[in-house]
């Protein structure tokens, strides 16, 4: 579990250590901090889907694949119609959401 908390809390900070380098390499710092984004949360499904898999009861794990499938239904359902102001500005703020939930329930899991 130490070993899913570490890989975790790279993925999270990846994005972060990325834009630090913003005074050096500028506007392509903070383009590779939000592209890293997309790894970050990659990084998170695959992690999700492992714990899941190694404990398929637990219903904090089971909100959380049901989520993101959740928000990639709609992501979908809101490329079909063409994208939906208020759809999208509510699809922007689940990802993060996301991130910190999953990071919470590993952390908690490390705990115990």
């Amino acid at each position: 579990m130490k070993n899913i908390q570490y890989f975790n809390a790279f993925a999270v900070v990846l994005p972060f250590l990325i834009l630090i380098s913003y005074p050096i390499i500028k506007e392509v710092a903070f383009i590779y901090s939000l592209l890293s984004t997309i790894l970050t949360g990659f990084i998170q499904v695959i992690l999700g889907l492992y714990l899941l898999n190694d404990e398929p009861n637990d219903r904090k794990l089971q909100f959380y694949i049901g989520a993101v499938v959740t928000f990639f239904t709609l992501w979908f359902i809101n490329a079909q119609i063409g994208y939906n102001d208020i759809l999208t500005f509510i699809l922007i703020g689940i990802p993060p959401l996301l991130a910190f939930y999953l990071t919470f329930v590993i952390y908690k899991k490390a705990k115990s």
